[in-house]
């Protein structure tokens, strides 16, 4: 990663070499990388088959954290000396945006609040199977509903996003990716395949709603 970033960073910035600020922006990618590979393998690259030493990944480890972290201060130094004006300016517009505000609040309630209504709407499925005698189903329809709350928060999150933006068939997308990452198997039982589906719909109808309003809060069509 540390050589290909600076590499394949000047191929791209080559066209625009008359301007210095994509060759800044080059250097704090590669200040970047430099430093996340020092910090993540302080003690030698990574094993790919080969050895691979570099001067900077020599020594005590220590000296190499400190490498590292030299290396990532560069690179937000840089970055802050570059657009730090433009940043503070547009931070400063988002801030005292009311459609930020707006869209921001609408987020928050989809993707949390949703997922309080998920949690409602799927409780009497997860009594019935907590009710259920011990058995390889049950363990594995448990399994499943306690790995969903991290995807459920990231699917709540991306509807809303995508529908906010007016991109419902981005929205679908998504839904389609997580049946295919997530639909429950013939092993988790029929309450588990129950779970799935109302917990879906639930997100979808927590997104869909709180996008409509937002858009429709800061004069935009509600699709």
């Amino acid at each position: 990663m540390a050589a290909f970033t600076p590499a394949y960073g000047v191929c791209v910035v080559a066209p625009y070499g008359g301007d210095g600020k994509p060759w800044l922006a080059l250097s704090v990618a590669a200040l970047l990388s430099l430093g996340f590979v020092l910090w993540k393998h302080p003690t030698g690259m990574p094993d790919v088959g080969f050895t691979v030493t570099l001067p900077l990944m020599v020594g005590r480890l220590a000296r190499t954290r400190r490498v590292s972290v030299v290396a990532l201060l560069g690179a937000v130094g840089i970055a802050v000396w570059t657009a730090g004006p433009a940043v503070v300016s547009l931070g400063r517009e988002l801030l005292l945006s009311d459609t930020v505000a707006v869209f921001v609040s609408a987020a928050l309630i989809s993707v949390f609040g949703g997922g309080a209504l998920a949690k409602a709407a799927t409780g009497p499925v997860r009594r019935e199977i907590l009710a259920l005698p011990d058995s390889p189903e049950r363990r594995s329809a448990i399994e499943f509903m306690n790995a969903g709350r991290a995807i459920g928060l990231l699917e709540r999150g991306l509807l809303f996003a995508f529908l906010a933006a007016g991109q419902p068939e981005a929205a679908a997308l998504v839904l389609a990716a997580k049946s295919l990452a997530r639909v429950p198997t013939s092993d988790h039982g029929k309450h588990a395949s129950e779970y799935f589906l109302i917990g879906t719909l639930a997100s979808v109808i927590a997104s869909l709603a709180m996008s409509m309003a937002a858009r429709s809060a800061v004069g935009l069509p509600v699709l």
